[in-house]
């Protein structure tokens, strides 16, 4: 077995070590050609693909930043004391890339992936490769907690691997289960191939729990909600993303340097403009998006009709396709504060992150927007009853990630020898509290095998009924289209 990793490392490592823009590049060029696209054309779609994450990536970084300075100040000004270091997901994702073992789950769920597409169980093709690390996470965590219990690597490797293809397949159906709710967000007709497999959708089930409460308790709010596109065509400029990028970085400015003087104003502004600059980037790159899958999406209707009896297959792609939506950006500049407080608040019963590299939550807002279909007062309450989950989840997870990244040369220069480090909105907060239990009860305790039974069938029947609710909303879509 350790024989097959070194060499499944070997091959893959240099492709990794480019990073997501170039294996994305590589990977979409690779897969249009396959099905057909010429050359030129395939290259061209995987080129935009590259662009528009690298573009994401920057504005993300950028926006960030700029919160992390303000708020990193409001701590200090209250004397707050958070001793987990959140490094935010870049770090994460370096370290778990680090460890052989994700080239293996990597390649087991490409396998996965073609027999779920054989036995018709998806429609999906998974071409978000780069972000196996969000589940390869769960499974080094399942193994770390594994061999502290004294279990051999061939055994905590098994029970990782199980946990891994469970997860892994609930993903790839979540992404079939999505992808009407995606046309209709992004306005497009049936045809479109984009879904997306990315982590942060398995917080799905738990937002509709959420959201179905809310049918049931408070439907009258939704009076009162609007989305920012709507909001612009009724009164203008107050309800551009632009307007509501700079109103809100006002209000985190203000939190950093309450103070009146004429530097705390030109602060407010700059971040301001920074906010407001950062919501209408991201609605350009996520047209880049659209563009880029053209060409393989029409590759794929060719070679469906021709070679598949006009099958139609989708395609899975990392999450920011979607990003042009402002509400995911407005609720995220929302829940910035929010979160901040809950951390403070909870630090007293278990919280340890200081949330500044992750401030803005990617980790669960696309999450929200689909669950909720861009009702952006449900997605802030939901959203704030949610951020809890994450910092716990990070908080859980740090001494696995800290030891990890010490052991792959990944841990932070400047930050202190002892100090932790973690990811305060990391994605699936659900599925690293799975590795957690599961490393528990790798103990042999009864209570600890106990609470995996417990918590297993609670992960997979919300799954399961949350994709019977997803279901009847994608038939009332096929009788709007049938009319």
């Amino acid at each position: 077995m350790q024989q097959f990793i070194d060499f499944v490392n070997q091959f893959f490592d240099p492709i990794i070590k480019m990073g997501a823009p170039v294996i994305m590049l590589i990977v979409m060029t690779i897969l249009a050609m396959a099905f057909g696209v010429k050359f030129s054309k395939a290259l061209e779609g995987g080129i935009k693909l590259a662009i528009a994450l690298t573009g994401v990536g920057a504005i993300i970084g950028m926006l960030t930043g700029a919160f992390s300075a303000s708020l990193q100040a409001f701590v200090e000004n209250t004397g707050i004391t958070l001793n987990i270091i959140d490094v935010g997901w870049a770090p994460l994702a370096t370290i778990t890339w680090g460890s052989p073992y994700t080239l293996l789950f990597l390649l087991i769920m490409i396998i996965v992936n073609i027999v779920m597409i054989a036995l018709n169980k998806t429609n999906t093709l998974d071409v978000d490769i780069f972000d196996i690390w969000h589940l390869s996470i769960t499974g080094l965590l399942i193994m770390w907690y594994a061999q502290r219990n004294h279990l051999s690597t061939v055994f905590a490797l098994f029970i990782a691997i199980l946990a891994v293809v469970l997860v892994g397949v609930l993903k790839i159906i979540n992404s079939d289960l999505m992808k009407p709710t995606f046309d209709d967000l992004l306005n497009t007709d049936h045809n479109s191939p984009m879904t997306s497999t990315h982590m942060n959708y398995m917080m799905n089930p738990v937002i509709m729990v959420l959201d179905k409460i809310f049918d049931k308790l408070f439907p009258w709010l939704d009076k009162y909600d609007f989305d920012a596109a709507k909001l612009n065509q009724k009164i203008g400029f107050w309800g551009s993303k632009f307007f509501i990028g700079m109103a809100l970085g006002f209000v985190i400015g203000i939190m950093g340097d309450p103070t009146i003087s004429i530097d705390s104003v030109k602060g407010w502004f700059a971040l301001g403009f920074t906010a407001g600059a950062s919501l209408e980037l991201f609605s350009l790159i996520g047209s880049w998006f659209i563009a880029a899958v053209e060409p393989l999406s029409q590759g794929i209707t060719n070679f469906a009709n021709s070679k598949m009896g006009g099958r139609r297959f989708n395609i899975g792609l990392d999450w920011p396709f979607i990003a042009g939506r402002a509400e995911i950006w407005a609720c995220a500049n929302i829940l910035a504060p929010i979160m901040l407080i809950e951390a403070v608040l909870l630090s007293k019963v278990g919280n340890g992150i200081l949330p500044l590299a992750g401030i803005i939550a990617m980790g669960m807002t696309p999450a929200l927007l689909v669950v909720t279909r861009g009702r952006l007062i449900r997605m802030i309450l939901i959203g704030t009853v949610l951020l809890p989950l994450f910092l716990l989840s990070g908080t859980m997870i740090a001494p696995f990630a800290t030891e990890l990244a010490k052991q792959v040369q990944a841990f932070p220069a400047n930050a202190p020898a002892n100090a932790l480090i973690t990811h305060s909105t990391l994605e699936g907060p659900m599925e690293k509290i799975f590795g957690y239990i599961i490393g528990q009860a790798t103990t042999g305790q009864i209570a600890a095998i106990i609470t995996l039974l417990i918590f297993l069938v609670f992960y997979v029947g919300i799954f399961f009924w949350y994709a019977k609710q997803m279901k009847v909303r994608n038939e009332e879509y096929m009788k709007a289209a049938a009319k």
